[in-house]
């Protein structure tokens, strides 16, 4: 286990958390594609959640499922305890002021400066002066680690980390109690994903947020995931910390933990001990 999870579940409450994501018996398809086959799904409040499965397995889609951006054919989605398909439209909207979005490679609006595409959230749900939409904006600028300049810079200007910094910006324009990261640190160079992580794990404990992240990055699960939730068959296989991934006798959960390239990780954790 991380130290980071053994710090968490030493201090963690006694009394059982709260879920802010639930999914149940989820069916997602495409044609006759089955991608979720009765997949179901717990995100407790606080935790840092990895999501992680083969290329293909439907990663991405889960989250824009979760999203409302692809229908899904049967199950239920539950956010901080509200059934999505028995809410208003208003109710809808409250929910999602409550998230932040953080898309693959960034999906920064190409024509919107750095500063204009933070405030797109903001005009959206909120009714802000351009005084004060330009100081909220230089704030969560200034809170992911860029330079005030990069501001009126326009995504062709910037470089892989920047993009990845913009985009976490406008994820947290409103505030949000719960964010969604897909692969953040794709595309990175080593030290700027771990950069990232870091950045991640400060804005997650100063800000008391709940992050589910879908990755693939060994360094983020290892460092920065409180739970590891694993993707196969159109199910999920387990969930738990590091100890319960290295434990599984699940083909692909063995060959993703303790292949070649996770032989370091599964080596230091086998010294370290279980937790």
């Amino acid at each position: 286990m991380s130290a980071r999870a053994l710090e968490r579940e030493a201090t963690a409450p006694a009394f059982a958390p709260e879920v802010v994501i639930s999914v149940r018996d989820l069916v997602v398809g495409f044609g006759d594609k089955l991608i979720m086959q009765g997949l179901d799904l717990d995100v407790y409040r606080g935790e840092v959640l990895g999501f992680v499965g083969g290329s293909g397995t439907g990663k991405s889609v889960l989250t824009r499922t979760i999203l409302g951006l692809v229908r899904k054919r049967r199950g239920q989605i539950a956010l901080f305890g509200a059934d999505l398909d028995r809410i208003s439209p208003r109710e809808r909207s409250q929910i999602e002021r409550r998230l932040g979005v953080m898309f693959q490679h960034g999906a920064l609006f190409s024509g919107l400066t750095v500063k204009q595409n933070v405030q797109m959230p903001m005009r959206e749900h909120l009714h802000l002066s351009p005084r004060l939409a330009d100081e909220l904006a230089m704030l969560k600028i200034e809170l992911v680690g860029l330079k005030p300049d990069a501001a009126d810079k326009y995504p062709d200007e910037l470089s892989g980390g920047m993009i990845k910094r913009a985009a976490l910006a406008r994820a947290l324009a409103l505030d949000p109690e719960l964010v969604f990261l897909d692969e953040p640190t794709s595309g990175l160079d080593p030290i700027g994903a771990a950069e990232f992580d870091e950045l991640i794990a400060t804005l997650q404990k100063t800000l008391g947020l709940t992050v589910f992240m879908v990755t693939h990055d060994l360094d983020s699960l290892y460092s920065i995931c409180d739970r590891i939730a694993a993707l196969a068959d159109g199910k999920v296989i387990a969930a738990g910390p590091i100890a319960t991934m290295l434990a599984s006798e699940h083909p692909w959960l063995r060959a993703y933990f303790h292949g070649k390239r996770a032989r370091q990780f599964a080596r230091s954790e086998t010294m370290d001990g279980p937790g």
